[in-house]
């Protein structure tokens, strides 16, 4: 066989499945590689971090379509801090909170997002989505004559329990719907309490989910005026986990 020629024992079918392998196993770590741009390093049950094979990669840059920019992966922890332990010993153990106001611990059900700490944006006109009413009444916007205004309604808990009244309530403008009941608390301040965890039962707000004393250890928005979407991941998980958390016999199996 002369020096160079490769078609004696090579043909180009085999040639082309060998480069095949090589472009597949370049794409399957090139792609392993970017999915750890969230959500890395792992942390272990014991607070050890690990990130395993390959790295993450470098942060990149993404221009946000409303302004500003963000990274990933991002210089701060990819999860917020939570207060639990373990149900048992052993790696994997399920998570139990342990502090005294489990809703509030950040475990289970009461688990949250590290989301932007920006409020949402409209799509188009990029105006901020969730507002109180209050804020758009010069655009027209009320509450209808025929539905129930719950404004001035006292709100509260699966106990009967009041915690406070509706000052008022957050409206979305891209659905179009109710997504937030402000609530001045009898003890003083105000939180903003999950429409959908809320039934108007004639001139009463009732929450399920929460005691009446736990409504106002609710977590609170930065601004009186705006929410953002961390503290809406944080606002429902709180009221949301209160249906396995609010008393210890909601915890429990029922066998």
């Amino acid at each position: 066989m002369e020096r160079g020629a490769l078609t004696g024992y090579m043909d180009v079918a085999q040639m082309t499945l060998y480069a095949f392998w090589l472009f597949f196993a370049g794409l399957v770590y090139y792609l392993r590689k970017e999915d750890k741009r969230e959500g890395y390093p792992l942390i272990t049950e014991t607070g050890e971090k690990q990130v395993g094979f390959p790295v993450p990669p470098k942060p990149k840059r993404f221009l946000l379509p409303h302004g500003g920019e963000a990274w990933a992966p991002r210089a701060e922890d990819p999860q917020p801090k939570f207060i639990g332990r373990p149900a048992d010993f052993g790696f994997g153990a399920p998570l139990v909170p342990a502090t005294a106001n489990p809703m509030a611990s950040g475990v289970g059900p009461a688990a949250y997002a590290l989301r932007a700490d920006k409020p949402d944006m409209v799509t188009v006109s990029h105006e901020i989505r969730i507002v109180p009413l209050r804020k758009m009444a010069a655009e027209g916007y009320t509450v209808d004559e025929e539905g129930p205004d719950p404004r001035g309604m006292s709100v509260v808990g699966c106990d009967g329990v009041s915690a406070g009244t509706i000052a008022d309530i957050w409206f979305d403008k891209s659905e179009d719907l109710v997504r937030y009941m402000e609530v001045n608390l009898a003890g003083g301040g105000t939180v903003l309490i999950p429409a959908p965890l809320t039934k108007i039962i004639g001139n009463t707000v009732s929450m399920a989910s929460v005691l009446g004393s736990q409504i106002a250890e609710g977590p609170k928005t930065a601004s009186p005026d705006q929410i953002t979407l961390r503290e809406e991941d944080m606002i429902q998980a709180y009221f949301a986990s209160g249906h396995l958390f609010a008393t210890p016999a909601r915890s429990e199996p029922l066998i």
